[in-house]
């Protein structure tokens, strides 16, 4: 797998004003998505992120800086760990500060990157995006959710298999319990429905 192509990189530094010298940067990143042990949260993800987000780039209010948050949101994973999105947010911190980007919207992608830590987006519409976007895998045709859930277990190969089951099936169901999965109408009138249904099987079959 290969991460988006630097073209795309290229015209987001150029577009924020960024800079990336010899696209080390680039480099960096396609390196760490593509680390041992990143069954789903790696290169395919990413892509299919940005796929996602030009879908529905025109419904952002700040779209370059959502990008940004979308390149770095999973840069650091370890499932073993607790602060993945901190030190992702850390990582996209020190790059665009570095670059050349103001302060203030340095701050706004931390706080996008942040958002997916609880998935939790209150009313910015920019948050709520970016959020739409991470979980619409969710939503996907059934065999590509299994994929996924079938990915996120290799990630937890660590985790005794009674016990990942009670737990994975526990956090499936608090998405199940939302009033809505999408906070955006865009990806709840796309995704919603086939979510459900995905969310409902996994549980099935997790708890049997």
């Amino acid at each position: 797998m290969k991460l988006p192509d630097e073209k795309r990189w290229q015209r987001l530094c150029a577009d924020s004003g960024v800079r990336d010298e010899d696209l080390r940067e680039h480099r960096r990143v396609a390196a760490a998505y593509g680390e041992p042990g990143r069954h789903y949260h790696n290169l395919q993800h990413i892509g299919e992120c940005l796929t996602e987000f030009d879908a529905a780039r025109a419904l952002a209010k700040q779209p370059l800086l959502v990008e940004w948050a979308l390149w770095f949101h999973d840069v650091v994973y370890d499932s073993t760990a607790g602060d993945n999105e901190e030190r992702s947010a850390e990582a996209a911190r020190h790059f665009l500060a570095k670059g050349g980007i103001k302060p203030a919207d340095v701050d706004t992608v931390t706080q996008l990157v942040m958002m997916t830590k609880h998935h939790n987006t209150g009313a910015d519409v920019d948050s709520q995006i970016l959020v739409d976007v991470d979980l619409s895998i969710l939503g996907r045709e059934e065999a590509r959710f299994f994929e996924y859930e079938t990915a996120i277990r290799k990630e937890y190969a660590w985790v005794e298999e009674s016990l990942f089951r009670k737990k994975r099936a526990e956090i499936l169901e608090r998405f199940l319990l939302r009033e809505r999965l999408y906070a955006t109408d865009f990806f709840r009138d796309k995704y919603e429905a086939q979510a459900r249904r995905n969310l409902e099987k996994s549980i099935r079959v997790l708890r049997n």
